[in-house]
């Protein structure tokens, strides 16, 4: 029995049951889905709103200021100002741009942010697209922002526009190959690619984060970089190519590319809530606590954190970048993948019990802390210019201060005639 039934409503259940009764099949099916897709596009507007508002007042905090506090109680009406400013502002196109494609990257970069909505388990059954290949459908999303950021970069015929698009395909391209050996991870050990299938499995046996670590701290490192936010902010860095692939657009157009920003900074989270920390499960508080309201609450963690890296973190070099995709997080991914195979070939083999998940768990923690230690010492180890211990100095050469300045120097004689 549910101590908050309560709050666990769902107002379309007497309407579904109607039509079951009196209508096709096909009725049933379009209506929910049509329920369902307008409830998602509810959550990620609302989303949308409340992030910018938690971000700027979080990040304030961070700053030792105060972050929004003019507009309604708290600053709560920010966002709302913030939009209508955006809505009336004039929409400035460059005379040399390619009018047609120079619209279509807002458009293009918001659609795959809210499709990856749609196969996220909200609970056990409350799941709007179940697909079977679940975690290649949000592969498959992710890539396509680097083609809408190219275009809007090409598009703008700016060079600082087209520089910091080239920036985006090159960072994205290089943390695609990781992200993808990071999610290989848990698809390997469950055995399934439906996101419902592997929030299920965590259900039974715990969060898949003490099982794949490596694959969570790969996956984390490499979606923030994708994020394009700070610390891995280099396509738009302000100091170097003005604003980068968005330097030509203005008014809503820029607010579209604003808000896909924090759109996919919650998709991510809630990648991560239900792939390595079990989504709408919480080891029996789902019996008490509707699972839906558990879901949300673990991707506001997660992305807490992603405001946290930004508000902390100063901005990486692209160099810095590349190097951390392609000499630490490629490598670890694929020493993952080896080692997860390894397990589940010998506990499927061998046909062994459960019992033998919580040494693959021990076992996996600790190569990973290993792995990662063995990596930062050696990517960093050009980085080390200073002592890493203290080092007793017995004597310090300190040169000495030039001679002041006197009035008779300032003002030296006359020469005699």
């Amino acid at each position: 029995m549910r101590l908050l039934n309560w709050y666990d409503f769902d107002p379309f259940r007497e309407l579904y049951e109607w039509l079951a009764k009196h209508t096709e099949d096909w009725v049933v099916y379009l209506v929910s889905a049509i329920v369902g897709c307008v409830g998602i596009l509810t959550f990620v507007g609302l989303g949308a709103l409340i992030n910018v508002w938690l971000e700027r007042r979080i990040i304030g905090r961070m700053q030792v200021r105060r972050g929004p506090n003019r507009v309604g109680p708290w600053g709560l009406l920010q966002p709302v100002a913030d939009a209508i400013k955006l809505i009336q502002k004039e929409v400035l196109q460059p005379d040399l741009a390619d009018s047609k494609l120079f619209s279509l990257p807002p458009i293009l970069v918001f659609i795959p942010a809210m499709l990856s909505f749609a196969v996220f388990a909200w609970a056990p059954d409350m799941v709007l697209a179940n697909l079977d290949v679940g975690v290649l459908y949000l592969l498959a999303l992710s890539s396509i922002t680097a083609l809408a950021v190219f275009i809007a970069g090409w598009a703008s015929n700016n060079k600082y526009a087209l520089l910091g698009a080239m920036r985006v395909i090159a960072m994205m391209v290089s943390y695609e190959a990781p992200m993808v050996m990071a999610l290989l991870g848990p698809v390997l050990f469950v055995g399934t690619m439906s996101v419902a299938g592997l929030v299920a499995w965590q259900s039974h046996y715990g969060p898949l984060a003490i099982y794949v670590p490596i694959s969570l701290v790969v996956y984390i490192v490499s979606a923030t970089a994708e994020l394009n936010r700070t610390p891995a902010d280099i396509a738009e860095a302000e100091s170097e190519i003005v604003a980068g692939y968005h330097t030509e657009y203005s008014g809503m157009k820029w607010g579209l590319f604003y808000a896909v920003e924090l759109v996919n900074s919650l998709a991510v989270s809630a990648i991560v809530a239900s792939l390595f920390f079990g989504g709408w499960w919480l080891g029996g508080l789902e019996e008490f606590v509707p699972p839906w309201i558990i879901f949300i609450v673990k991707t506001y963690i997660f992305y807490f954190g992603l405001i946290w890296l930004r508000g902390t973190l100063p901005r990486f070099r692209i160099d810095q970048l590349m190097a951390l995709a392609w000499k630490m997080l490629l490598p670890l991914g694929l020493i993952n993948a080896g080692i997860l195979a390894t397990e589940v070939l010998i506990w499927r083999e061998a046909d062994l019990g459960d019992w033998v998940l919580a040494v693959f768990a021990v076992v996996n923690i600790a190569l990973a802390a290993g792995l990662l230690i063995l990596f930062f010492r050696v990517i960093t180890a050009r980085l080390y210019r200073l002592p890493r211990r203290p080092v007793l100095v017995p004597t310090i050469q300190v040169p000495s201060l030039p001679a002041p300045k006197t009035t008779a120097s300032l003002n030296p004689p006359a020469a005699a005639p």
